[in-house]
């Protein structure tokens, strides 16, 4: 885990593990299927597939919880548009299999590069203090943001 997943994490435990994740679907996303079930093996093929991997509550198009929104906006205010978004509430299979995976109690959870960084928690937590354009970076992805801030600064 990389030292700024490792701080976000570390923050959060020391916070507790209260109320989890968010996420929700930007335009652009990929809906993807719930890959039947909730095998390990299986889990482990659709957090691995794409670069950026949130499983939520509802859509993001149509998020069912505040929570699952609050993830689709910030993924959309770094400029975050490919991503596999996964519906829990289409599969029980899939929300109790997830869970079981990442050894974390609530929806949603962000996957990036295949490694699990929590929940809408942690993920606000990384936009604030800007470990999530570092770790987007890592990824190929260069946040919106860099280039608002440049835009700001050339003002």
């Amino acid at each position: 885990m990389s030292a700024s997943l490792g701080r976000a994490a570390a923050a959060l435990l020391r916070w507790g593990r209260a109320a989890g994740g968010g996420g929700f679907r930007g335009t652009g996303v990929r809906a993807a299927g719930s890959g039947g079930g909730g095998r390990a093996e299986q889990l482990d093929t659709m957090v691995k597939k794409d670069k950026v991997v949130v499983f939520l509550k509802g859509t993001p198009e149509q998020p069912q919880c505040g929570f699952s929104n609050a993830v689709v906006q910030i993924l959309r205010l770094h400029g975050v548009r490919d991503y596999a978004a996964y519906n829990v509430l289409d599969d029980p299979e899939l929300r109790q299999g997830i869970k079981d995976y990442s050894n974390w109690p609530t929806i949603p959870q962000v996957y990036l590069n295949g490694e699990f960084v929590g929940g809408c928690d942690i993920l606000l937590q990384m936009h604030q203090n800007g470990d999530l354009v570092e770790e987007l970076k890592k990824l190929g992805i260069r946040s919106a943001l860099l280039d608002e801030k440049k835009d700001q600064d050339s003002k």
